[in-house]
């Protein structure tokens, strides 16, 4: 039996899908009641629900969502990659959003050694990102190692929740 939680992130990610997929040539009602073309480069930062100082764990942050990681891993699944195409194409839209990437792990490891490979995390979506046309300057990175848990528990299902790399909105 499937968990819920994996589930439930399967169908979030399914749903972002279509509604990046769908956001390319949607129409939109004019002021005059004509139905016009809009273009994912016609979005803006107050198109979406995006609030500064936000961060992608609360769900403030839009199409920017929380990314996970595989145990002592910073590399990035398909599943990660869909949804960072998905914050690509926001990115690449709303010119004047930027953002902090932020790199957790789990409470297993030393200090040191969660430290480095948040960092590495937060790296490997930051250079995703710039790989896929966002500008890098817009981009910071920041490693909280296993201070900054979102799951309480000592279990698989809390450690896969704080493997993760967020975004923080640091302007819009």
């Amino acid at each position: 039996m499937t968990h819920p939680l994996k589930a439930l992130t399967l169908l979030l990610t399914l749903s972002l899908a279509l509604t990046v997929s769908s956001c390319g040539s949607s129409k939109k009602k004019s002021a005059t009641g004509d139905d016009v073309n809009v273009s994912a480069t016609d979005m803006d930062a107050s198109d979406v629900d995006l609030e500064l100082n936000a961060d992608s764990d609360s769900g403030k942050t839009g199409p920017l969502q929380t990314v996970n990681f595989a145990y002592n891993s910073a590399s990035l699944s398909s599943a990660t990659k869909d949804r960072l195409r998905a914050a690509a194409t926001f990115l690449k839209a709303a010119t004047s959003v930027e953002v902090q990437v932020e790199g957790h792990c789990d409470e297993r490891g030393g200090v040191q050694y969660n430290l480095a490979l948040g960092e590495r995390r937060a790296k490997a979506v930051r250079n995703y990102l710039v790989a896929l046309g966002v500008s890098g300057s817009r981009i910071s990175t920041i490693s909280f190692g296993k201070e900054r848990p979102v799951a309480f528990g000592h279990d698989e299902s809390a450690w896969s929740q704080n493997r993760r790399g967020n975004f923080v909105v640091t302007a819009k």
